[in-house]
């Protein structure tokens, strides 16, 4: 039994960090060629653009896992009209979220980038970035969707090679668009909304092979159940909107401080340490189907040797990847440096050295509340994602640059994923005392 369930937990945990490392390159590939293509001033406008991503991406994971966990859920407990249910419900909430991210996008994108500080001279490059990702944003979105589906149907290696293939798709479009046809900021933005089209194609042939356990079926539309999606994904929502909201206010601080090169060095960081974040959503997703389904049928002992093996691989995970960036920190920086500015490269190594101390306690933060969610638990989810995404980091960034200047911006995130590393082990202790 230790064997197959340890075979299962790598199976679905190898897949799905494969794919969240391949979706994450949607903006590692624009942030590279945007530097290279385009220079500081491209790289200040991608970084101040991509905060507003964060929202769409946050909305698609709310409803995906949501939904998806509600259905893995109903499976198990041979609920299989209600299952349906939660799969009609969610794609048809995607498809309204899609429709109103569209509409804010051709019709706020200029005052949006205003808000988040654009300066004449990179304006433009930031107006397009916006207007571009928010007309895609319904294709954003059901991909999500979909891959958190066909995730918990029993397809993880399906699912991430619609993340990976739609991934490399960016990278290689945004070679194209940006380099032979000259189309700068519009094509980086352009070949990001492409990559979720593709990677759909990919995952709809779990449907055309008659794979799907779920189907649409004719139903009413409830917001009773609307409410028990958004419960049950809320933690991802705030995860993945606070970092957003983050890098709008670490944009701004660092505006402040440094200025466009500031701006510029923390773009690096910033997707870089997005890379890092992938890795341990990728390994929160690949437990939250065995999580949701041996919490549906109670049983408890398979549970804890899941919550085992993630924390022990998590632990791995960051030790390694810190040595890493320690080491590799200077030619790190130096791939987006394509015009050799050493202020730039300076200000990015440092920030990669005292950023990614954060990571020591970030992974077990992220898995764990997604294993909280995965048990029906969202609110304690919802209180360690709101510590570590808001409450913690936005006032800990404004003092530490009052007192440290750009160590402080850097420092902010490390101090606010050990505070809230004390959150989620009281919230563990709680779970397991009351079991």
């Amino acid at each position: 039994m230790k064997n197959t369930v340890l075979f299962t937990f790598l199976k679905y945990v190898i897949s799905n960090v494969l794919g969240m490392i391949g979706l994450s390159c949607y903006i590692l590939a624009d942030t590279f060629f945007v530097s290279n293509g385009l220079g500081a001033d491209g790289l200040t406008a991608l970084n101040i653009a991509i905060s507003v991503y964060s929202f769409i991406s946050g909305t698609g994971l709310m409803i995906g896992i949501g939904s998806a966990t509600r259905y893995s859920i109903l499976r198990a407990q041979k609920e299989e009209e209600k299952a349906n249910i939660a799969f009609t419900h969610g794609i048809l909430l995607g498809f309204i979220s899609g429709f109103l991210f569209l509409v804010l996008g051709v019709f706020g994108s200029s005052y949006l980038s205003r808000l988040l500080g654009a300066s004449d001279n990179i304006f433009a490059m930031t107006n397009v970035y916006i207007k571009t990702i928010f007309c895609f944003a319904p294709f954003f979105l059901l991909n999500n969707i979909l891959v958190a589906f066909v995730r918990n149907d029993g397809s993880p290696k399906l699912s991430m090679a619609g993340m990976l293939i739609g991934s490399f798709s960016n990278i290689v479009l945004d070679y194209i668009f940006i380099f032979p046809l000259n189309m700068g900021m519009f094509g980086a933005a352009f070949a990001t909304g492409l990559a979720p089209i593709i990677s759909i194609l990919i995952l709809t042939t779990h449907m055309i092979k008659k794979q799907n356990q779920f189907h649409f079926i004719k139903c009413k539309f409830q917001l009773s159940r609307v409410s028990d999606i958004f419960q049950l994904g809320l933690s991802a929502f705030v995860t993945e909107v606070s970092s957003g909201v983050v890098l709008i206010v670490f944009n701004l601080l660092i505006l402040n401080i440094e200025g466009n090169i500031g701006i510029a060095a923390y773009g690096i960081v910033a997707n870089l340490a997005l890379v890092a974040i992938a890795i341990f959503t990728g390994i929160a997703q690949g437990i939250q189907p065995l999580v949701s389904k041996y919490h549906g049928i109670r049983d408890h002992i398979l549970i804890q040797k899941i919550l085992r093996y993630t924390i022990i691989l998590t632990m791995i995970l960051s030790i390694v990847m810190y040595i890493f960036v320690f080491i590799f920190n200077g030619e790190l920086a130096s791939i987006f440096n394509k015009d050799n500015i050493s202020a730039l490269s300076d200000f990015a190594s440092r920030g990669l050295r005292f950023y990614f101390i954060g990571f020591f306690f970030a992974g077990f933060n992220v898995v764990l509340t997604a294993f909280l969610s995965s048990v029906e638990k969202p609110m304690s989810a919802l209180m360690i994602s709101l510590t570590r995404g808001l409450f913690a980091i936005v006032p800990f960034a404004f003092i530490l640059s009052y007192f440290f200047k750009m160590n402080g911006v850097w420092l902010a995130f490390a101090c606010t994923e050990f505070i809230t590393c004390f959150i989620t082990l009281w919230n563990m202790g709680k779970l397991f005392i009351r079991k």
